[in-house]
């Protein structure tokens, strides 16, 4: 079912998504050559107790992994593209580390990721960390009511066309609200006017990933961690925003975090 928040629910929503950006704003700039991902989720898991907020992985168990997550972040790297279970593994010069955080604070949720390279990097690892951005900020362009949900997917998935990139849907955006994944579900590819009717009150995360050379995933044997089909590297961006009346809110904006503090 698909919820439209109040105006009062969308400012409640506001320190959830603020305390998300800050925490991918640490983990970012802790990410380094010689850092263990063990170490960037106790990072991660110090700030939600710090904060007093809850984890919206450390007990997830959907359908598609083979046990409760058990960490507070994924940490997903080279040609590991979604949900990397977090483990002892120390980042290398040009490693692509994509991070991906939910938490929820006051009941409300806020999803986030970003991609980085840590020490030297390849320039197509950077081409495709940056389609990732331009596909998400091109979304978050058109999600205005008028427009539909297809229009959001659409102009994913046309940004990476035009970067040379195929498209994954088997995983996407979401509904998020009270819980981490709810209606609707948000492809990285559609069409155009198309789907459901944007409204102020709605709130989405919207989550482009590609990679490389393929669009084909396979589930490392860690139950969680997804992989490209042919070993090359995959990145991958969200922000979770709300619909209004005007331009949408995204309430996980680094920037405006580090502005902040």
């Amino acid at each position: 079912m698909i919820e439209l928040k109040s105006p009062s629910e969308i400012e409640a929503m506001r320190p959830a998504g603020r305390f998300v950006a800050s925490v991918l704003v640490a983990l970012q700039e802790a990410a380094a050559v010689g850092v263990n991902l063990l170490d960037l989720d106790a990072l991660a898991h110090k700030m939600i107790r710090d904060a007093g907020a809850e984890s919206c992985y450390i007990d997830y168990h959907p359908s598609f992994g083979a046990m409760p997550f058990g960490k507070v972040l994924c940490t997903s790297v080279n040609d590991a593209v979604l949900h990397g279970l977090p483990h002892d593994y120390a980042l290398r010069d040009g490693d692509l580390l994509s991070v991906d955080f939910a938490a929820s604070v006051d009941g409300w949720v806020s999803d986030s990721a970003l991609s980085v390279v840590v020490g030297t990097p390849d320039p197509e690892d950077l081409r495709v960390i940056k389609a990732t951005e331009d596909a998400l900020a091109a979304a978050i362009a058109v999600a205005k009511p008028g427009n539909k949900l297809g229009d959001i997917s659409a102009t994913i998935g046309d940004v990476a066309r035009a970067n040379g990139y195929t498209v994954n849907t088997q995983f996407g955006g979401h509904g998020v609200g009270r819980t981490m994944h709810g209606d609707p579900h948000v492809p990285n590819d559609g069409r155009g006017g198309r789907g459901l009717k944007l409204r102020p009150g709605l709130v989405i995360a919207i989550e482009p990933w590609f990679m490389r050379d393929t669009s084909e995933i396979y589930t490392d044997q860690d139950g969680w961690t997804l992989r490209s089909g042919d070993g090359s590297r995959g990145a991958h961006s969200e922000h979770t925003i709300a619909i209004t009346d005007g331009d949408p809110i995204v309430f996980t904006d680094r920037a405006a975090e580090r502005a902040a503090g």
